[in-house]
């Protein structure tokens, strides 16, 4: 189910328009907004790309489904992130220092 969801919000990222690359730092916000399980902050959050109704609903129900299993989130999510940060398209179009303070946001201090 979370593997559809996503691929669904990255579907979605798409066909607004977005280069895959371009979309990193946002994908990356909307994620750690869903990963916090709190729905006023992911409504601020999509609020910044006016997102419809129907979008938020989408959202709503990735942010239900990482919360039925938050050890599981908490330990196979950021090995996941730190692959997209690494990838060769990210590390082409951010700087370094972006990169690095994307990663920051997924330590488990």
């Amino acid at each position: 189910m979370k593997g559809t969801l996503l691929l669904l919000a990255l579907l979605v990222i798409g066909e607004l328009g977005f280069q895959t690359t371009e979309a990193c730092v946002p994908f990356v916000g909307a994620y750690v907004t869903v990963l916090g399980g709190n729905r006023l902050t992911l409504n601020s959050y999509l609020s910044l790309f006016q997102a419809t109704a129907a979008q938020r609903v989408v959202f709503e129900k990735m942010q239900d489904c990482f919360s039925e299993e938050p050890a599981t989130t908490l330990l196979m999510n950021p090995q996941m992130m730190i692959a997209l940060f690494l990838s060769p398209e990210c590390k082409a179009y951010y700087t370094e220092d972006t990169i690095n303070k994307m990663m920051d946001m997924f330590k488990l201090n």
